[in-house]
C-alpha cells in the first residue's frame, strides 16, 4: 500500500464510518482494514485516529498487540506453524526452523519475492493434530520435518500454475 491513494483513503474513511455508532469500534475497522488491505501501516492509522478521535498511540497499541494485525505487507501464502504446548513437545520448533531454512526467512518475515510469509502461533486449536500448520487457513496435521519441502512445492508449483 505504498503511498495511500486516494480511492484507498476513501475506503479507509468509509470503514470507519461503519462503526461510528460502535462504542469500541477499534477492533472492527482494524479487522476490516486488515482484510482489505492485509496490513495496517502507520499512514492507515493515522487516517483512523483522525477519523475515531483515538489517539495514533492507542491504535498503534492494539495493532502491536494482537498478532492478527500486521503492520507489513504479508506474501500470498502465510505460514502458521503453531508453537502452542502440544505442537511444542511434538517438533513444532523444528518444523518453523526447517520452514525458516528453506524459505530463507525468519519467522515474521517474509520472502523477497512476496511469496511467504513465516509466522509462529501460540496456539491454532489443533492440539490432536499436532504439530499443525496453517497456509492460508489450510491446516496440516501432523507434519513432519520431511513434509516440508513437499509441502513448499506445492506452493511454489500451484503459483507458476496460476500465473
Amino acid at each position: 500500500m505504498n503511498r495511500l491513494s486516494k480511492a484507498a483513503e476513501s475506503k479507509i474513511i468509509e470503514i470507519c464510518d461503519r462503526y461510528q455508532g460502535e462504542k469500541t469500534p477499534l477492533i472492527m475497522i482494524l479487522s476490516d482494514i486488515q482484510r482489505e488491505y492485509g496490513y495496517v501501516p502507520l499512514e492507515v492509522q493515522e487516517i483512523v485516529s483522525a477519523k475515531t478521535g483515538i489517539s495514533v498511540a492507542e491504535i498503534y497499541g492494539v495493532v502491536t498487540f494482537y498478532s492478527f494485525f500486521s503492520l507489513e505487507p504479508k506474501g500470498k501464502y502465510v505460514i502458521g506453524c503453531c508453537l502452542g504446548t502440544a505442537c511444542y513437545v511434538k517438533g513444532g520448533q523444528r518444523i518453523i526452523d526447517q520452514f525458516s531454512e528453506i524459505l530463507g526467512i525468519k519467522p515474521g518475515q517474509t520472502t523477497e519475492d512476496g511469496m511467504f510469509t513465516l509466522d509462529a502461533l501460540r496456539c491454532i486449536g489443533a492440539c490432536a493434530a499436532a504439530p499443525a500448520v496453517t497456509i492460508n487457513g489450510k491446516i496440516y496435521a501432523r507434519v513432519n520435518v520431511k513434509d516440508i519441502p513437499d509441502i513448499v512445492a506445492e506452493y511454489r508449483e500451484g503459483a507458476i500454475a496460476n500465473v
